[in-house]
């Protein structure tokens, strides 16, 4: 309680404010006082301290805190549900495990590192601490798979809203799971179902979402320099990822509020924002590539192609490389 009160002192004002008057102000010792900037520097805030003049508050902390994100989310009523962790081999796996166990309905599961991230096709989805937001939501819909065809696509719009919300700057959209900023990845999206055996009906479904905010390019490995990039390379400003997180969930609730009233406004601004619309592509489905022109998408947000030889499909599944990135030249 000390450490908060303590902060939100910080926080209420502008430039320095003595030790003196923080101890005076919430009838603590100045030792206290003391100690607790002194823990709050561990969790990451950035404060200084100048003699003669106190602390402030330099900027919000580095590391994902829960206390920011329930801060920023207020009322919501999925702040009762938000779960942040340290470190997590993966939130969508962990979410899958509570789902299991019965955990409700805007469950969130968020961490500041993941050591085996996962993205499509059993793909790896480097998750390095302090510098990127992982979470995963848990949503029990109670509808049939075939009605969630475009849970992904909404998803998507959902995480361009928060970025540009917070950053400034709106990512397009690489059909039909990528975040891209400069034609290189930012961010990557994996929706998983589980049905009931008896109904076929949908169990629980777990939205996952990776976005890379404060990454340097040195982050990267060499071989994923060309093709990855974060916010704060395109923006050339750090991230706030507390306050990322908070419009990421804000975002993802209003969209399955409106998973289905509002769908055909959701899919309209998917297509906006798809990158993909409009470009050459090559198809990889069961082991057969073809190539392709992208000339939309559906309400259910399948990719309209016409082939090579002149006909038209709707895809819906399988592996889509744009020309001109992810090194397909």
């Amino acid at each position: 309680m000390t450490k908060d009160q303590i902060l939100e002192c910080l926080r209420k004002t502008e430039g320095f404010v003595s030790g003196q008057q923080i101890s005076d102000q919430l009838d603590l010792s100045r030792a206290a006082v003391w100690k607790a900037v002194q823990s709050l520097r561990e969790d990451g805030y950035e404060i200084d301290s100048v003699t003669n003049r106190g602390y402030r508050l330099h900027a919000a902390t580095a590391r994902l805190q829960e206390r920011e994100i329930l801060r920023a989310l207020g009322e919501h009523p999925w702040a009762k549900t938000v779960t942040v962790l340290s470190s997590v081999d993966s939130t969508n796996t962990l979410a899958k495990k509570l789902a299991a166990e019965g955990a409700p309905h805007g469950t969130v599961i968020m961490a500041d590192q993941q050591t085996g991230g996962r993205g499509r096709q059993g793909r790896s989805f480097l998750s390095l601490p302090s510098v990127g937001v992982y979470l995963s939501v848990l949503l029990r819909p109670k509808t049939t798979p075939e009605r969630l065809m475009h849970l992904t696509a909404m998803t998507a719009v959902a995480a361009c809203n928060a970025v540009e919300q917070v950053a400034g700057i709106r990512p397009g959209i690489k059909w039909t799971n990528d975040l891209v900023i400069g034609r290189k990845k930012t961010a990557g999206i994996l929706t998983e179902l589980s049905l009931e055996a008896e109904s076929g009906t949908v169990d629980y479904a777990i939205i996952g979402i990776g976005v890379n905010c404060n990454h340097t390019e040195e982050d990267f490995p060499p071989d994923l320099r060309p093709i990855a990039t974060s916010i704060r390379q395109e923006t050339g400003k750090p991230v706030n990822r507390n306050l990322l997180a908070a419009s990421l969930i804000r975002e993802l609730a209003r969209a399955e509020r409106e998973m289905f009233s509002k769908k055909s406004a959701w899919m309209k601004a998917y297509a906006a924002g798809c990158i993909t619309i409009g470009q050459d592509v090559k198809i990889l489905r069961g082991g057969t590539v073809r190539f392709a022109h992208a000339d939309g998408v559906d309400e259910d947000a399948a990719l309209l192609v016409t082939y090579d030889d002149g006909t038209k499909a709707a895809v819906s599944s399988g592996e889509v490389s744009v020309r001109g990135m992810y090194g397909y030249l």
